[in-house]
Formats: C-alpha cells, structure tokens, sequence
C-alpha cells in the first residue's frame, strides 16, 4: 500500500492512497464467485457460468461490489498506517479502480496536537461545609409557606413523610449539605478546568464544533417545546439560537479535547466514563487549601 499525506491546515489532511497485486485480484475472483453462484444466465445452470461469460453481463455490478468492499478497508488501513485520529467521516475523492489497483483520496478531520502543561497539583480553595439551625429553619419556613400550614409539629413533620419534627429538621439539614457540596464540587471542577484550559490554544476541528452545536439546538428546542413554546416560533429563531450557542459548543469541544489527551496521557480508557474518570483523576492529584 502506498500512502501520502498533506497537511491542508491545522486540523485537515488530504490521503492519498493506491493498493495494487493480489489484494485486488483476489477481491475481484471472490466477487466473481458469489455472483456466479446466484446469476442466471440463460443456457447455463445457476452456479455453473463461465467466468468469461459473468465478466461479460455482470463486470458493472462486479465493480461496484469490489469498490464496496475493498475502500472501506482500505481506508481504515491507510488511517492506522499513518497513525492519524481521525474524527470525523471521510470526504472520498478521485476513486479509481481496475482489476490490479485501487486509489483513491481522502479527506479527513484529525484530532489536534495539544500542548498541555501542568494539569497535576492544581490548587484549589475548599470549605469545611456547615449547616445553621438558621439555614435549616428557613427552609422548614419555605416548607411551611408552600403547604400553607401555620404550626411546626409533629403532625406537619408526618404529612411531609417524616415520623416527627426532629427527623424532618435532621433531614433538612442534610438536603442543604449535600447541595452545599454539590455546588463546591461545581465550583472546584470548573476552577481545575479552567486552569487547566487558559493559555492552552490550539485549532479545533469544525466538524466536532457543528456536531455539538446541533446537539445543543436539538436540546434548546425540546426545553422550549416543553415550556409550551410553538414549534412556528422555535424555527424562527433558529438561527439567532444557532449564533448564541456556538461559543458552547466550542467551549464544550475544547474541553472534551483537553481532557481526552490528559486521559491519553494516564493512560485512562477512552469510554462513556472517560470524562468522569479523568475528572477524578484531577480532583485526586490536585493540591487542595482549606480556607474560611
């Protein structure tokens, strides 16, 4: 096989590919023989025709169920030869193919070079969590407010599932420390991203880009569909929502990269979990300050 790529811009490359000998004879005889063993061709038994005669009637579909055949794997051999990422789906060109040799061009997307610093020993400022009997009377207050109940007793505490007003003030006080925690995690793992991605540039494929902004259109008018939004309305702005969504997308896609390489990097499996795992990754090594 013979392969060359160009470098079109930063995240683009042009592959050129030609494969000649056997690889292309040998398709070409098992073609041949699958459509032998179905082809009926009159004076002939079905599965007894002269290859001379299939190569006659049926070379047109022959080709076609070569080419069919063969590019894709070809295509994914060429991409592991030169060891390229690709991300997105092929734009195939300038196809050409005979009985001893397939060429063709590629035009493919790859994952960008990133040139990570440190993302280890991050700092980051957390707070020992409290809960104020404060905090949790107010929200008991809110609870109280919502059911239109004057009284906090024992009664109110059952109607909301709880054996007595202690156990409904115990499991308050938990609600809003496990929001409280939540909400620091958000800020830590933001803080760590952000550290991580400032300064850090490098050219994004577009292909990625469109892909995660029409994820972010789709989701944006299902939530309005939902708020009882026509959908005559939604389509109207779609371009004005498609604009406002894009540095997002960009955003989101820039992220996802920079944690892929540090995955790549430790060596952290590239699955459904990957973003998750490296997040904890670097909320382990990060150097964490208590602070007032």
């Amino acid at each position: 096989m013979k392969t060359e790529v160009k470098k079109i811009d930063g995240t683009k490359r042009e592959i050129n590919v030609e494969v000649s000998g056997e690889i292309i004879k040998n398709k070409f005889d098992a073609v041949f023989e699958k459509i032998g063993k179905e082809a009926k061709v009159p004076g002939f038994r079905q599965g007894h025709v002269p290859r001379d005669i299939l190569e006659k009637n049926f070379s047109s579909y022959a080709y076609e169920l070569a080419l069919k055949e063969l590019l894709p794997d070809i295509y994914a051999q060429a991409i592991e030869k030169e060891n390229l990422e690709v991300v997105e789906l092929p734009h195939i060109t300038d196809v050409k193919l005979d009985r001893n040799t397939l060429s063709f061009k590629a035009t493919v997307e790859v994952a960008p070079d990133i040139n990570l610093k440190g993302y280890k020993k991050i700092r980051v400022n957390y707070k020992n969590i409290e809960v104020t009997p404060e905090e949790v009377n107010r929200n008991i207050d809110a609870l109280k407010e919502k059911r239109k109940i004057d009284s906090l007793d024992d009664y109110f505490a059952r109607s909301l599932g709880y054996h007595n007003i202690q156990a409904l003030q115990k499991a308050v006080e938990t609600q809003i420390f496990i929001n409280k925690d939540n909400q620091q995690r958000i800020r830590i793992e933001k803080e760590i991203i952000d550290s991580i991605t400032d300064g850090v540039d490098f050219k994004i494929p577009q292909s990625l880009v469109n892909r995660q902004l029409e994820d972010l259109l789709r989701q944006s008018k299902i939530d309005l569909a939902l708020k009882g939004v026509p959908k005559e309305k939604i389509d109207e702005q779609e371009d004005v929502m498609r604009k406002q969504l894009e540095p997002e997308a960009i955003r989101q896609v820039r992220v996802y990269l920079i944690l892929t390489e540090i995955a790549k990097r430790e060596n952290i499996p590239l699955d459904d979990n990957m973003t998750q795992r490296v997040m904890e990754f670097l909320l382990r090594e990060a150097d964490w300050q208590e602070t007032n």
